[in-house]
């Protein structure tokens, strides 16, 4: 490995994982590698994986492939929630070299010393239930916008997911940790941090898994007084987990902007009890008519999941009927995918793949709909956008506070800049 001295790094998935794919290159450049574009040659190539779908599993092999073609000299490393579920799937595939568990995507450079190209695939992981720490990561490739890990894993167990297996249980980043992090990425002259975990408001759990006083509304009153970076964002937070006190504070803040980003999944009680979620859509009203109350203006975002086993038309239709009625701004929209070890695989009758793609089509044009009547409703009024540092076209791109995309002809002097903005 002496002689190595490239690295191309690609992520797939969450917002998570690229605040952690930006902090295993900056660990890789320490120790000597210089960073490459993932589609140039390099002499190291990491795959940070996601395992949601199948099509995040397939992505991850068609990736793999292509290295082979471009450089089969390399080493191929692969890590991430795919390479935890799956290590021996994944060290058999042509032209794997080292997966690395949860535990061991950040000793990385340890084992590369280790590693020489033709030898057997390396697999080093470990019993998810023996991961107790927290690794602390930020992006760092914008001077715009930065994703900053404050919470790993996670408690629940929805039939439908395999997290709990990838991250193992929840741990929060300690608050004076956050406040480091946010010190560094401040004096990166960053505009606006993106608060990101796995179950973000389950933040008040420490490492042993006990309640603490410092929870998540704890770690956002901490952040009001800070100086340095003048926009936070909430990534996504559980219905249940959605304190009327959180709402209140990012009423009243002037640094952590009005949106949320709020999972639902289904809009019938009867899939969200199949589905083992927390929650019955009651309750997912009731916090959007409390933050529209507070945050006329405020964007929110909605998680849902067309297909899941057992959805009758009937439950479809329920879901449609909500969220049309339900005052939000836009949706993702995941078609359910079988994932090994869930629960949801013994749940009957499976609906068909067909039957699951049409209603996705049916909800994002549901969802196409939403975001246009939510920015028409914000003609007129004046909101602070920040605009993107870098461009590859005339045109600009930037967010407003409460999360509309404004697209304005490229000027230098607005470039990682927050401009006053007539919608």
């Amino acid at each position: 490995m002496t002689t190595t001295k490239s690295v191309a790094l690609h992520t797939l998935g969450c917002k998570l994982n690229y605040s952690e794919t930006s902090s295993i290159e900056r660990l890789m450049e320490k120790e000597g590698f210089v960073s490459r574009d993932f589609t140039e040659k390099a002499d190291v190539y990491v795959i940070n994986t996601c395992s949601v779908t199948e099509n995040a599993d397939r992505e991850c092999r068609q990736l793999i492939r292509r290295i082979q073609r471009r450089a089969p000299e390399a080493l191929v490393v692969v890590t991430g929630c795919y390479a935890q579920l799956k290590p021996d799937e994944i060290a058999a595939i042509d032209g794997v070299d080292l997966v690395l568990g949860a535990a061991e995507k950040f000793n990385i450079t340890h084992h590369l010393k280790e590693l020489t190209k033709g030898s057997p695939s390396k697999i080093c992981s470990c019993d998810i239930g023996d991961i107790e720490g927290f690794h602390g990561s930020f992006s760092l490739h914008s001077r715009t916008r930065t994703f900053l890990k404050v919470q790993d894993g996670c408690d629940y167990n929805c039939s439908f997911c395999t997290i709990p297996l990838a991250r193992g249980k929840s741990r929060r980043h300690p608050v004076q940790n956050v406040l480091a992090d946010i010190e560094k990425i401040a004096a990166a002259g960053v505009k606006e941090i993106v608060l990101t975990g796995i179950n973000l408001g389950d933040y008040g759990k420490n490492e042993a898994g006990l309640r603490t006083p410092k929870n998540f509304y704890s770690l956002l009153d901490a952040i009001e007084d800070l100086e340095g970076v003048p926009r936070y964002r909430i990534s996504s937070i559980e219905p249940n987990l959605l304190t009327g006190e959180i709402i209140d504070l990012v009423a009243g803040s002037n640094k952590i902007m009005p949106h949320f980003h709020i999972p639902l999944q289904s809009g019938s009680n009867r899939i969200l009890r199949l589905m083992r979620r927390r929650y019955q859509r009651e309750l997912y009203a009731e916090k959007v008519a409390r933050i529209k109350k507070e945050i006329p203006d405020a964007g929110i975002g909605v998680d849902v999941i067309t297909g899941f086993p057992g959805e009758t038309e009937a439950d479809f239709r329920e879901t449609c009927d909500f969220l049309s009625d339900l005052d939000v701004s836009y949706f993702h929209v995941f078609t359910y995918s079988e994932r090994a070890q869930t629960q949801a695989l013994e749940i009957q009758p499976v609906v068909p793949v067909e039957v699951r793609n049409e209603r996705t089509k049916i909800l994002r044009n549901l969802s196409y709909r939403k975001a246009a009547a939510f920015a028409t409703s914000q003609e007129g009024t004046m909101r602070k956008v920040l605009f993107e540092g870098k461009s590859k076209s005339p045109m600009m791109e930037g967010f407003t506070d409460n999360y509309i995309k404004i697209t304005a002809p490229f000027r230098e002097d607005w470039a990682n800049t927050i401009v006053d903005w007539t919608i």
